[in-house]
């Protein structure tokens, strides 16, 4: 089994466990250049709010780099924003089957700290 395959069985697991759960979801992905954030909804049907630093708006902050840190807390931040206007106050962390650290740490502290229960 390669990384990838081990990536999206883990995935796979959380995600079976969400839809248990039938909460809203915070997903996250991540690729050698940006970082994605996305709230679904408990269906697994609609994205409710989405941010990335792909955004024009973070991007002129970011100074170019989006596969930093400082770019994934300014995603969290930026997604915690936009679920607080749409009411959005607890979601379930679904890191894809990332490690837990770095990146995905950042983005899920900053969510945190932006107001977002999980």
């Amino acid at each position: 089994m390669d990384k990838k395959q081990s990536r999206l069985r883990r995935a796979r697991q959380t995600r079976l466990k969400i839809a248990q759960l039938r909460v809203n979801r915070l997903a996250v992905h991540r690729t050698n250049t940006h970082i994605y954030a996305s709230i679904i909804d408990a269906s697994g049907s609609k994205i409710l709010v989405f941010a990335s630093s792909l955004e024009p708006e973070l991007r002129k902050t970011l100074a170019g780099k989006g596969s930093n840190i400082a770019a994934a807390t300014a995603v969290g931040k930026r997604v915690a924003e936009k679920a607080k206007a749409a009411g959005i106050t607890s979601v379930a962390f679904d890191r894809s089957g990332f490690k837990y650290h770095g990146r995905v740490k950042a983005l899920a502290d900053a969510a945190r700290e932006g107001g977002l229960q999980f």
